[in-house]
């Protein structure tokens, strides 16, 4: 088994002890995890800190800057953004590695396999859904965007072949809260850009309608 490789992972968290523990032990290649928690009232960041991760709590600030925050505090200059709803396959790990022992460019982005009930979405945008989610930490960051946020680099950026798992939906009842809770987030972004609410409501009709969830 090779030794943990110089790499820094960045997850943010709340009340994810349910998911997060297959998450780590799908990064446990990496020597540097950061979790950033937004008060958590489960065990999260108890098993956060069992597999050895580095765990801050802060106010939640929204995604991009929460995201941003984990990725400042990575000690190293390779950083791999996760969700703790998604997994990092055996496939996708030596491709990384292979990446980070030669790499050819700032960034990568990966395609996800979003799942639900255990079947792989395939359609409606869901796949392949590509992300950037490597990057030098030195060339790259989290936009400030609250919802929807996107990393963004100053350099090539190339594409990785190999997925991330994502199962983003627990039940349907989730669902319609996730719904909700990004409808919410994405209204209050509008409203700060000046965009009427009617219009808006029109995006997240057409959008939860055709059951579309970005994370």
């Amino acid at each position: 088994m090779r030794n943990r490789i110089p790499l820094s992972v960045a997850i943010i968290t709340k009340n994810e002890e349910e998911r997060l523990p297959e998450c780590l032990e799908s990064i446990s290649f990496a020597d540097d995890i950061i979790v950033v928690d937004s008060g958590s009232t489960d065990r999260t960041c108890e098993i956060a800190r069992k597999f050895g991760c580095k765990v801050f709590i802060e106010e939640w600030k929204g995604y991009g800057p929460q995201k941003n925050s984990a990725v400042q505090k990575c000690k190293n200059e390779w950083v791999l953004i996760l969700d703790a709803d998604e997994r990092i396959p055996e496939e996708t790990k030596e491709q990384i590695i292979e990446i980070l022992e030669k790499p050819g460019a700032d960034a990568y982005s990966f395609p996800r396999k979003n799942f639900f009930h255990g079947r792989w979405i395939k359609h409606c945008g869901w796949w392949p859904d590509r992300v950037i989610r490597l990057f030098k930490k030195s060339k790259g960051q989290v936009n400030n965007a609250i919802v929807h946020e996107a990393v963004i680099v100053k350099g090539k950026t190339e594409k990785a072949d190999t997925p991330i798992i994502h199962t983003p939906i627990r039940d349907l009842n989730n669902t319609i809260n996730k719904i909700n809770y990004y409808s919410s987030l994405g209204a209050e972004s509008l409203f700060l850009k000046g965009v009427k609410t009617f219009t808006f409501m029109a995006r997240v009709h057409s959008h939860s309608s055709g059951f579309i969830y970005y994370s």
